[in-house]
């Protein structure tokens, strides 16, 4: 991979789930992090002097990037909608800062309230066709600081100490890593509502 996407700046390795070609696409879903949270979390992941802070915005990582087929676009689209479609919006709580060190070197926005329905939507979303092994536990989270220095790491983890934020999840988003680099939305799916 020649740079981290939405979905691989928190510890996964991202390609463990990779048994295609190098030409295959590169997948990943998330549940984007709404604004005005998103600018704000961005932000202070380039005062911490993240490089991906501008490239990878904030989001919480359903799937980790994955290599697919060719042919496994449409089947996926197809698992992704019936997924959605079985699910009713929830809400999310974040608040406070934790860290995967001295595992990995990531300080994130912990999830207060929402995990237990982060964690039954990424079982969904990893069965079927894309059926993988994550290379760590699922821990919902939302990466504010990776791979920097250990004191911006100490400055992210007390700086958001007190941060919050709650939005409604309504639904997810697939995205596809381009030749350039950057991670392009390919769909969106809505969960049921009423």
């Amino acid at each position: 991979m020649t740079s981290a996407g939405p979905v691989d700046d928190d510890g996964d390795t991202g390609d463990s789930g990779d048994t295609g070609e190098a030409d295959d696409p590169l997948v990943g879903v998330i549940i984007e992090i709404p604004q005005p949270y998103a600018i704000e979390l961005t932000a202070w992941r380039a005062e911490f002097g993240d490089p991906l802070a501008r490239s990878v915005p904030p989001h919480i990582t359903l799937l980790p990037p994955t290599r697919l087929a060719r042919d496994g676009f449409d089947p996926l689209v197809a698992h992704l909608r019936t997924v959605a479609a079985a699910r009713e919006p929830f809400e999310v709580l974040l608040r406070g800062t934790a860290t995967f060190r001295p595992v990995s070197p990531v300080v994130f926005v912990q999830l207060a309230h929402g995990i237990s329905e982060c964690e039954m939507l990424q079982a969904a979303v990893r069965s079927g066709p894309v059926s993988r092994d994550l290379d760590f536990p699922y821990h919902p989270h939302v990466t504010v600081a990776h791979d920097v220095a250990a004191s911006a790491l100490d400055r992210a983890e007390t700086a958001l100490r007190d941060w919050e934020g709650r939005f409604t999840v309504g639904g997810f988003s697939l995205h596809e890593h381009g030749a350039d680099g950057v991670w392009r939305l390919h769909e969106r799916f809505a969960f049921r509502t009423g």
